[in-house]
């Protein structure tokens, strides 16, 4: 009996111990694990669809490259041109935006054709390496002076473009270039460029050539829209359209601008006035909101007469937000960089920053800058 009574208290006391070295265990603090952690069975990353992913980008554009002859007569150096002295005061700033659309309005087929001026414009291929150095990312080439020359010389304007790299929207080679959806990519934004003009100076597009050039079309407009939703993130249009020299958009201008935020469009940049036009906000039938600057006037031009030697860069910091599958985009208030275009006797062409331009307060007065700033934010205004 007591023999059992003893075996009992041996493994009595032993249970007990062994207890209490499994609670001991258990109450100590591992700092390589957490209770609150929840560890994937496979041991492999999980995703959280929960997160919210956001990317950003800065898109800006510049208006009009109008190369008159007395333009590229000055740039000339020797046996070539040269017109980095023209933008050298400004190109600091041209470089700062992720994406800087131009429009450049007159060809640069060259001088294996001819050089030429107003009416029918042609300039030479330096024009385009200038503007590629100086930070301009892409250009539209819809515009009306798209066909001065003909098709065969919008051909040669393009095969130069190709041929340094810069990206162009609005005019083609073929009907498979225009069927495509010009798309830049910046921070893992996909942006689609697309771009129209309202006419061709009366200038008839060959039979066969249809392709040639995008002229302002709705249901053409919409479908690409549509086709550039599927592609892109972001969708940019720039538009030649409006009056020349009137320094507010047309009733049309704005029927049209409503039209395109409707369809889609994130942001509309508008030329072809050659004075610098308001920008306005818009809201789109499904409740979006959308950008557009009616025009940017003229950036590199030999016209000089009022309001003609100034210009913008516009430039809205663009946001991406993605959860899951949502993705949603919002803009910032646009920022505007006012330029202005010197020359003495049609020589001398240089282009300054508006804010510290003393040959623009010698011209406009010392109110310039801030008279062009006020009439950029007065949205709403028709003519």
């Amino acid at each position: 009996m007591k023999k059992k009574l003893l075996l009992f208290s041996v493994l009595f006391l032993l249970i007990i111990g062994i207890s209490g070295v499994i609670l001991m265990n258990v109450g100590k603090s591992d700092p390589s694990s957490s209770f609150n952690e929840v560890r994937p069975i496979s041991g492999r990353d999980t995703y959280d669809l929960s997160k919210e992913e956001s990317k950003e980008i800065t898109i800006a554009a510049i208006g009009d490259i109008l190369i008159h002859d007395r333009v590229y007569n000055d740039a000339r150096v020797g046996d070539h041109f040269d017109f980095d002295n023209m933008l050298s005061n400004i190109t600091s700033e041209l470089k700062k935006p992720d994406l800087l659309l131009a429009n450049q309005e007159t060809i640069v087929a060259g001088e294996s054709i001819g050089l030429s001026g107003y009416p029918t414009f042609n300039g030479p291929h330096e024009i385009a390496d200038s503007l590629k150095n100086a930070g301009v990312d892409i250009v539209t080439t819809a515009n009306n002076h798209a066909l001065d020359r003909g098709v065969d010389a919008q051909k040669l304007s393009i095969e130069y473009l190709n041929q340094i790299g810069l990206p162009h929207v609005g005019t083609y080679l073929t009907k498979e270039d225009q069927d495509k959806i010009v798309i830049l990519e910046k921070n893992e934004i996909k942006v689609a460029y697309l771009a129209y003009t309202y006419g061709l100076n009366g200038i008839p597009i060959p039979k066969g050539s249809e392709y040639i050039v995008n002229v302002i079309d709705k249901k053409r407009m919409s479908n690409e829209i549509k086709r550039a939703k599927k592609e892109a993130d972001v969708i940019v249009m720039a538009v030649h359209w409006g009056n020349e020299y009137q320094r507010f958009p047309s009733q049309e201008q704005k029927e049209l601008a409503q039209f395109l935020i409707d369809e889609g469009v994130h942001i509309i940049f508008g030329s072809h006035p050659h004075v610098l036009q308001p920008f306005e906000w818009l809201k789109g039938k499904n409740g979006q909101k959308g950008l557009v600057v009616y025009s940017l006037g003229n950036f590199l031009s030999g016209q000089d007469e009022e309001y003609r030697d100034l210009g913008v860069m516009m430039t809205v910091t663009v946001n991406m937000k993605k959860k899951g599958k949502s993705t949603s985009i919002t803009m910032d208030t646009p920022s505007f960089y006012p330029t202005f275009v010197s020359s003495k006797a049609e020589r001398d062409y240089k282009m300054h920053p508006l804010i510290d331009s003393q040959a623009a307060i010698d011209k406009y007065g010392p109110s310039i800058y801030t008279e062009i700033m006020e009439h950029m934010l007065k949205q709403g205004q028709a003519e």
